[in-house]
């Protein structure tokens, strides 16, 4: 179509014309129309009747349109509607200097948009804009003009997000939620029921399956991940599956029992005109196993978790305590590492204990480059420390040359690894470069 136009209207080029040089100070037009993203589509012509309207306009007083724009973005931000920026770079450029267009606010309803229109004006680049029912050209009154009804446009949308803000208020006040429903709720896009939702019949019984495994049956974040995801096939309304994340912030939804806060972390609750799929004493109860599932998680440090990846499955390394209760009485603790089965359930990777895993680690030091390891600051102070301490031990007097001192990085590496801390253990594995993959109690670099 914007061939065609272009063809019919646009006065054909010389040989002798250059793109972007001007032979005169005739107006070339392009033809801008636009429609925004927001409320106002419902109410202003389509961009074909824009289109329509303004050929006609152009076939009547004989203009010259050189070319047809479209764009859908919202006028109301500066700089954020790409087919208008490439518009005034082509008019700096000197490929245009006219705009045809429905009205004022098709070109700016903001200050910064507007302001650069009125500057191509000024420095006589754009001769002429002209809509359906106005001109403006560079005269003082007539730009004066076109930033009055610029600035209206501008108010118009100021007044407009006043009202929707005063408009959520409203109805999160009479206990209706203003945005997308949760998982679990439907909206209702009936007119009359207006930020109404309603149970969604097909999730609302896992929803509250969710909250009374982890309530009742202690059920972590991750074994509900994956009885949703293996065992029940369970999909959102985007036809996508849940996430681990999705899981921890539904069990942390006040608003499956009736009431929400709004704005998010504002302190303003309401108690919501939903029917609630779980009552407030199971969301209480979820709510504490939540709090008792984070309070051991943090109390638990492993020095080698996130560290390594799965060789057969890709997902991360995890770990936990075993305790096993001797002859003697006492009790022995010992420390597992294996997969997280994230990304397979069905991994078949074996498990190690923490002794074997770092066995292998101490054959990975032999393999590595010694200026991987990055620790050699840290050793090079341990020398300098133990030097001070001869010196304090023999009056003053240093027994040991730094200088002459053969530092052994590999040595306090495997160092650090069998007596070191969980600190700087897990401190000197995170500078190796290389990739360290785990598989059937073998650790490899990649």
């Amino acid at each position: 179509m914007n061939t065609r136009i272009a063809t019919k209207f646009a006065t054909s080029r010389t040989e002798t014309e250059q793109p972007g040089i001007q032979a005169s100070s005739k107006p070339r037009y392009v033809l801008y129309a636009r429609r925004s993203l927001e409320s106002e589509e419902r109410q202003v012509l389509s961009i074909d009747s824009q289109i329509k309207e303004m050929l006609q306009v152009a076939e009547r007083d004989g203009l010259e349109v050189v070319e047809v724009r479209r764009e859908s973005h919202s006028a109301k931000d500066t700089g954020q509607r790409p087919v208008f920026n490439e518009l005034i770079k082509d008019i700096r450029a000197g490929r245009f200097n006219a705009i045809l267009t429905w009205a004022p606010d098709r070109l700016s309803r903001n200050a910064g948009d507007l302001g650069s229109i009125v500057d191509l004006m000024d420095q006589k680049l754009l001769l002429e804009i002209r809509t359906h029912g106005q001109n403006f050209t560079n005269s003082p009154n007539e730009k004066f003009l076109l930033m009055i009804l610029g600035s209206t446009a501008k108010l118009e949308n100021d007044h407009r997000g006043e009202n929707v803000k005063r408009g959520l208020r409203t109805r999160v006040e009479m206990g209706l939620w203003p945005g997308v429903a949760p998982l679990g709720y439907l909206n209702q896009y009936r007119q009359d029921k207006k930020c109404e939702i309603i149970i969604d019949p097909a999730r609302a019984p896992v929803m509250k399956q969710i909250f009374e495994k982890h309530a009742y049956e202690g059920w972590s974040g991750r074994k509900i991940y994956n009885w949703l995801k293996h065992d029940l096939n369970f999909h959102t309304r985007g036809n996508k599956a849940l996430t681990l994340a999705g899981v921890y912030r539904i069990l942390d939804n006040p608003f499956y029992c009736g009431r929400f806060e709004y704005p998010k972390e504002s302190g303003s609750w309401h108690q919501g005109k939903h029917v609630p799929i779980i009552t407030e004493e199971l969301f209480q109860k979820a709510q504490a196993q939540l709090k008792r599932d984070q309070i051991v998680r943090g109390n638990k440090e492993f020095a080698f978790t996130k560290l390594f990846t799965c060789g057969l499955c890709g997902s991360g390394i995890s770990a936990e305590e075993k305790y096993k209760q001797l002859k003697d009485g006492t009790t022995a603790k010992y420390i597992y590492y294996g997969c997280s089965r994230a990304k397979d359930r069905d991994c078949k990777n074996q498990y190690i204990r923490e002794e074997e895993l770092i066995t292998e680690l101490l054959k990975i030091i032999d393999q590595v480059d010694i200026n991987e390891l990055g620790v050699r600051i840290k050793f090079e102070e341990e020398v300098k420390r133990f030097n001070r301490f001869q010196a304090v031990m023999s009056g003053g007097v240093s027994l040991t040359n730094t200088a002459n001192i053969e530092t052994d990085m590999r040595t306090y590496a495997k160092y650090v690894l069998k007596d070191g801390s969980v600190t700087e253990k897990r401190e000197l594995l995170g500078n190796l470069r290389s990739k360290l993959i785990y598989c059937n109690k073998k650790i490899e670099l990649l």
